[in-house]
């Protein structure tokens, strides 16, 4: 059992408030089983990273699709095995470049998409039949899918050969980011599309990453992070089955996407309990008999929010110790931040030596080595056990209100995040929790790297291109589709097949959403 902390030694927490003793001894704990078999708490394959290492997708995309196509490469070239893109504000909220509410954000916190032809220049030279790509997109997923399918159409590859993964979690943007379009009900009539239509076109397609990554950069607890994660993707099934997909056919396309925060071994603990809690909620909730369809596999990003612009270097540190948490949790894909993006974009220098990390991790550190290397820790196991206790009861809570949709309708996690956030930013001020380089251990100088910056001159080229598309195209061809898409979205059908007819015909990504906004309307927070 553990030892109680004595007066002599400082009462320490994790991020979830709970109390760590000053050592652990042997206890009962839940359930572990076996590497690959239910409940998965020890991973999700028997041999993990000795049978398949983990996939190393940095993320990327800035500008134009031409320099993020030139990063792409890039990265591949220094051993990136999967490729990771990141979207501006714009393309992530259905607006063309050329739109007023653009101006001044294209292309700076990722790459510009507004038609076919930037997908065509995105891709260029990729050999999509051989890397699995991640889209990081939510409330135009549809739309970024579909015009990726049609330029590896144009290469020639076979439908089951691609192969990725696209964001596709819209809960989660009104809970924490606010990167939403429609309603939160008509936005998960497009999620159970995309899960449709993948199982009938793209079967080797990931269908969504449901991400308590944005949750925990909003401010949550790890338990938090847990909970409202897994209450969503409890939501995303539940109007899966209800729309007549069938749990052991589309379940197993499900992924998620967790961020790994400085607690190294809270955080491998993390990965653990929300990786039994799934295959249990999988079984006992929805009936899923196939291991595929109870088993939980992720993706994995170091903690942006952690990262200093102070000491700069110092978020080198930070960023492995995360990234061992991920890898000790059992992760399949990690992405490592670059030390510069609490200044701006990371650089091309900065970008490599994320990518380093990883590889140092895996070829020089053991971690390979065998599965579940911190099985049978008392501590992590006892970490482990009161995480999955602490979620389970804000899961309850969740269930009470009617689900993770009333519950967002209501407000219940954005006010549990906010509190937390808010307990978390008091800690540090009072000196009680450390950040080195800010409230301790500082230095007058100031950063020492330069940061990259985006060249204003390039928003003015996207927007021309985008202009330039829609005049050489058949702009009554590009009219009759997206009336077929708004008939569509006015009845029961499935979207995703005049979508993806009208970005053929040459729609753009703005025009596709305004053709759903005239159906189903735009939210507006409380």
């Amino acid at each position: 059992m553990p030892v109680s902390n004595s007066p002599a030694s400082p009462r320490r927490v994790t991020s979830s408030e709970l109390e760590i003793d000053v050592v652990y001894g042997p206890a009962s704990h839940g359930d572990l089983g076996d590497p690959g078999c239910f409940p998965f708490t020890r991973g999700p394959y028997p041999t993990m990273y000795r049978g398949r290492p983990w996939t190393i997708r940095q993320y990327a995309g800035f500008g134009t699709a031409r320099q993020t196509n030139q990063r792409f490469k890039a990265l591949l070239a220094a051993g990136q095995t999967g490729i990771s893109t990141a979207f501006d504000l714009p393309t992530q909220m259905g607006f063309d470049s050329d739109f007023p509410l653009a101006e001044g954000e294209v292309g700076k916190v990722g790459v510009a998409i507004d038609s076919l032809a930037d997908m065509r220049v995105l891709l260029d030279g990729l050999p999509l039949g051989e890397v699995t790509t991640s889209m990081t997109i939510n409330a135009t997923a549809p739309v970024l899918l579909l015009l990726y399918q049609l330029v590896a159409e144009e290469q020639g590859t076979p439908p089951d050969r691609i192969r990725g993964t696209v964001q596709n979690d819209i809960l989660k943007e009104y809970i924490a980011r606010g990167t939403y379009i429609y309603p939160p009900r008509a936005s998960m009539r497009l999620v159970t599309d995309v899960f449709a239509y993948c199982g009938k076109e793209l079967p080797g397609w990931n269908t969504i990453s449901i991400s308590g990554y944005h949750i925990r950069e909003a401010g949550s607890t790890a338990a938090q992070e847990i909970a409202f994660t897994l209450a969503n993707g409890i939501a995303y099934v539940e109007a899966a089955v209800e729309a007549g997909l069938n749990v052991e056919q589309f379940a197993p396309r499900l992924s998620f996407f967790w961020n790994s925060h400085n607690h190294l071994f809270e955080e491998a603990a993390k990965f653990r309990a929300a990786r039994r809690m799934w295959a249990y909620i999988m079984r006992d909730r929805f009936g899923a008999t196939g291991p595929a369809a109870q088993r939980m596999r992720f993706h994995t990003q170091t903690a942006g929010s952690t990262l200093t612009a102070q000491q700069p270097e110092n978020n080198i540190v930070r960023t492995t110790v995360q990234a061992l948490a991920a890898t000790l949790g059992g992760t399949q894909s990690l992405h490592t931040n670059a030390f510069d993006e609490a200044l701006g974009l990371p650089t091309e220098r900065s970008a490599t030596i994320a990518l380093r990390t990883q590889q140092i991790l895996s070829a020089e550190s053991g971690l390979a080595d065998t599965a579940d290397p911190l099985a049978g820790s008392y501590y992590v196991e006892s970490l482990t056990d009161r995480l999955e206790e602490a979620a389970g009861g804000i899961i309850e809570k969740i269930d009470r209100l009617g689900g993770a949709v009333a519950a967002i309708e209501q407000g219940f996690p954005q006010r549990e995040i906010e509190e937390a956030s808010y307990r978390a930013s008091i800690r540090v001020e009072s000196g009680q929790d450390t950040v080195v380089g800010v409230n301790r251990f500082t230095d007058d100088a100031g950063p020492a790297v330069q940061a990259l910056s985006v060249d204003p001159a390039l928003e003015a080229d996207q927007r021309s291109r985008v202009r330039e598309w829609r005049a050489d195209r058949d702009q009554d061809a590009v009219d009759r589709s997206l009336e077929r898409l708004a008939e569509t979205a006015r009845g029961a059908g499935n979207i995703m097949y005049p979508m993806k007819d009208a970005l053929a015909e040459g729609a753009t990504l703005g025009e596709v959403s305004d053709a759903l906004r005239q159906v189903f309307g735009v939210h507006r927070a409380r």
